[in-house]
């Protein structure tokens, strides 16, 4: 047997002399490849193997840098791992510890979602004064999701079980996969178009960044931004983000949480609208409670035993009000009686036709006087010349005075005669009196057109109607 200067190695040595050469040189490498024989530990700590076409590489994900991670990788995911190459001795063979693991694609889509993200926020679509108010007290939710994930059927038992008065529309939509965003979009704009609901809820339940990735397309923002109805956004869970929540008017951590945040304002009114009611109830039933008691305290007074002595008194000053007032009433009307009575009489003198009776019986009268004393007269001068032979100038003086007293008589009736209305009348003119007033008309401004007049004549009366008003030149002038 030769022997030989070389070093002879034990496995411990050789082990640590690999890992020593290796692991120095492999800190801080991206791997990518597909996961197989996948193991969660009950402590925590994830194991599986990466591979390839050609070759494949122990991995293992300890517990304390697995919090980062939205979902565990499963058999068959792509995925980039961070991390370091370890010798571990007790097998012998390397492995990858990962420090970071992102599913292939991933960091595509956040370098994309952060170009639209500041893209978006420079046209101010993200600004809070153009987020519109949420209702608080919707009568209609419209709820933008699919119609057989666990989000709608989260909502939907939150507000029926809290408010079941509020009408809900659901549209079915596509949230996830091909065409998603598109038809997210147009669900918005048909909500709009026909006015379906008084606030939306926009969103899914929770999943990975692919998953949700239909939410953060430029489309949905662009169909929450130009939405007249307000728009929740409720996509995935507390810890997801979206462009449609930055976009929406207002964001919810989950679908759960949208429905609460909805019916919350109303919710709260109809409570502290129940407090108010058993406030006002309680308050009412004491006031009724003291007022009876009040009452019944009242009740028990001599004032309110008979209501005479409450209102005795003044009905008896009712009455004696009343009985001044009848005798007040009574000299007022007599004293107006009196006056229309005086009125009425002056009238009647004044009365052209009045004045022409009195100036005929006053003629009647005076003829009469007139005829007794040159009767008496002429009688006692026929008894004197029968007894006594008078002297002739007496004669001729009893001649002169009867002369003299005829004249007068003559001059008398030709006064009266030329004082005679009726006189005037057989010459052809007439006086004029208003029908209804029965005065004698002086004056045109005393008449009006179409006015019923009465003209008085030597032989009757005639019956006119004013039918042209002519006033003299002189007082057109004036």
């Amino acid at each position: 047997m030769k022997t030989t200067s070389q070093k002879i190695y034990s496995i411990s040595e050789l082990t640590f002399a690999i890992k020593s050469l290796i692991e120095p040189n492999f800190h801080a490498i991206s791997v990518q490849g597909e996961v197989s024989n996948f193991k969660l530990q009950s402590s925590g700590h994830l194991y599986f193997t990466l591979k390839d076409a050609q070759a494949q590489l122990s991995c293992v994900l300890f517990k304390g840098n697995s919090f980062s991670l939205t979902r565990l990788p499963k058999d068959g995911d792509q995925i980039i791992a961070i991390g370091e190459i370890s010798i571990y001795p007790p097998r012998g063979n390397y492995q990858l510890i990962i420090r970071e693991l992102q599913f292939s694609g991933v960091g595509e889509l956040l370098l994309k979602l952060h170009a639209l993200k500041e893209k978006l926020a420079a046209k101010g679509w993200f600004d809070r004064t153009r987020k519109k108010v949420i209702p608080k007290f919707p009568r209609t939710i419209g709820v933008v999701t699919s119609p057989t994930g666990a989000a709608i059927q989260d909502i939907l038992n939150i507000l029926k079980r809290r408010c079941a008065n509020v009408r809900i529309v659901v549209i079915p939509t596509k949230v996830q996969g091909e065409g998603a965003a598109e038809e997210i979009a147009r669900s918005i704009a048909e909500c709009n178009q026909y006015c379906l609901a008084d606030v939306l809820i926009v969103g899914r339940g929770g999943g990975s960044l692919e998953d949700l990735w239909a939410f953060n397309e430029e489309i949905v923002a662009k169909a929450i931004f130009e939405s007249t109805i307000p728009i929740i956004s409720a996509v995935g869970h507390e810890t997801d983000t979206s462009i449609a929540d930055f976009v929406a008017d207002l964001r919810a951590p989950t679908p759960s949480a949208a429905a609460e945040m909805v019916i919350g304002e109303k919710e709260k009114f109809l409570k502290e609208l129940s407090s108010i009611d058993r406030q006002i109830a309680q308050h009412v039933f004491h006031k009724i409670e003291y007022s009876q008691s009040l009452l019944k305290g009242l009740s028990k007074q001599a004032l309110f035993s008979s209501s005479y002595a409450i209102v005795g008194k003044e009905m008896q000053r009712l009455d004696e009000s009343k009985e001044k007032l009848d005798l007040l009433l009574f000299h007022l009307l007599e004293k107006k009686r009196a006056l229309v009575a005086a009125m009425d009489k002056q009238t009647r003198k004044l009365n052209p036709l009045f004045q022409l009776k009195i100036a005929n019986e006053k003629l009647k009268s005076m003829r009469s006087s007139l005829e007794q004393s040159l009767f008496s007269c002429f009688a006692m001068g026929k008894k004197s010349f029968a007894t006594k032979n008078f002297p002739v100038e007496l004669l001729k003086a009893i001649r002169q005075k009867i002369s003299l007293e005829t004249e007068r008589v003559l001059a008398l009736k030709t006064l009266l005669f030329s004082i005679d209305p009726t006189a005037l009348l057989k010459k052809g003119y007439s006086i004029l009196f208003s029908e209804k007033e029965h005065w004698n008309i002086l004056s045109t401004n005393e008449v009006k057109k179409g006015e019923k007049i009465v003209a008085l004549v030597s032989d009757g009366t005639i019956l006119a109607t004013v039918d042209r008003i002519e006033e003299k030149n002189e007082q057109k002038r004036k």
